[in-house]
């Protein structure tokens, strides 16, 4: 059942927008509609395991997320295992 969210206070709003901006990026076509300059300074913040703001954009969450778990600050998820693959299959 989808919930419309045209009922909500400001302030849940505001919560449900940050909840949605942080999903995972997991196929190519999300992945294609974020900004790489973003996405590179993201990752070298999450590299060295620097603390992400809530005013970052998902580019940068992402490239965050990522640097993470290159850099052995974060295990891999299902979110990284289906973008990987998704990319390899592509590339073939």
């Amino acid at each position: 059942m989808v919930h419309s969210n045209h009922n909500l206070t400001p302030d849940a709003r505001q919560v449900l927008d940050r909840l949605l901006h942080r999903q995972p990026v997991c196929t190519l076509g999300a992945l294609a509609t974020l900004d790489s300059d973003e996405i590179v300074e993201g990752y070298l913040d999450g590299r060295e395991n620097f603390p992400c703001g809530d005013n970052r954009s998902r580019s940068y969450w992402h490239g965050r997320r990522n640097g993470m778990m290159d850099g052995g600050h974060m295990d891999r998820d299902w979110a990284s295992s289906m973008l990987a693959k998704q990319y390899v299959e592509k590339r073939r």
